[in-house]
């Protein structure tokens, strides 16, 4: 394998690290491009956070995406913060321009483009029900009160993490009609036009297998939607296709996250079927 002495490295942050396709998904897209580049993963604990962040400017990257558990503690290291992510709360993407490190949050956007493309769902004036009030839920929750739904039932657990949430979104949409249940709780299920499942339920190796909501209970003209990807085919995904549902898969967020990426680092459109087909092969591969 020859490297040349003039390539641009990018990479990501995260612990643990070995799981993550963001290798796979952008070298493939540099090399579809032919573009002079290689995108490597870095396991950073958090005390060496810091250090890691200044790495970027001294070996001259590009820049990194930054995954669990960096994506909020990383915002006080950088030079500057993309308004949307400053809302959100958190950074899942860190551009080097001339030295100046700015943060970046693609994962709401990413998560909103792979839905319309996928199903063609358009969020606004849509009664929907977002099951968590994680991190996972920030991005996305930012990103749908950013298009008018009708109104966002977040049902959690824990009603006081997603009551805080509610608080601190409001700011920014005081305007939104945003409510909150437990997921033992949930009332006229069969009115939601969209169900996004933030949670870890369903992911491969949990023991949790038990469904928060049942699918033969939704408006038949429903979406259905994952964050997670492996498995691709979640319970949930499974008993709504059972019942004739619109499904919407983790994998796509995955991806058009990371082409909203690709594109802060190279001003390029991604090739986001080089970038599937990568993720593909990789989780086959696993």
């Amino acid at each position: 394998m020859k490297i040349p002495g003039d390539i641009k490295i990018l990479g990501i942050f995260g612990d643990p690290i070995e799981h993550t396709l963001s290798p796979s998904i952008q070298n493939a897209a540099f090399n579809a491009l032919s573009l002079n580049m290689v995108y490597l993963p870095f396991n950073v604990k958090n005390e060496n956070l810091k250090e890691a962040v200044a790495s970027i400017k001294a070996l001259n990257m590009l820049g990194v995406n930054v995954t669990i558990p960096h994506k909020e503690a990383v915002m006080e290291f950088l030079d500057k913060v993309d308004e949307d992510a400053e809302k959100i709360g958190a950074v899942n993407t860190i551009v080097n321009r001339g030295g100046v490190l700015t943060g970046y949050n693609t994962d709401g956007e990413g998560y909103i483009e792979s839905l319309t493309q996928e199903t063609a769902f358009e969020v606004s004036n849509k009664n929907i029900l977002m099951l968590g009030a994680g991190g996972a839920a920030r991005g996305i929750l930012y990103a749908l009160l950013k298009r008018n739904p009708s109104k966002i039932t977040i049902a959690n657990r824990t009603i006081e993490r997603a009551e805080n949430l509610k608080a601190e979104f409001s700011k920014f949409f005081p305007e939104a009609t945003i409510n909150i249940t437990g997921t033992n709780k949930i009332e006229s299920i069969e009115t939601f036009d969209l169900i996004i499942n933030t949670t870890s339920s369903g992911m491969s190796g949990t023991e949790e297998t038990k469904l928060i909501v049942e699918p033969k209970n939704f408006k038949k003209d429903a979406v259905v939607s994952e964050i997670i990807y492996k498995p691709m085919e979640t319970p949930l995904l499974i008993e709504a296709e059972k019942n004739g549902l619109r499904l919407h898969k983790g994998l796509g967020m995955l991806i058009h996250q990371g082409a909203l990426g690709f594109k802060l680092w190279t001003g390029k459109d991604a090739p986001v079927e080089a970038m599937r087909s990568a993720a593909l092969v990789s989780l086959e591969a696993r």
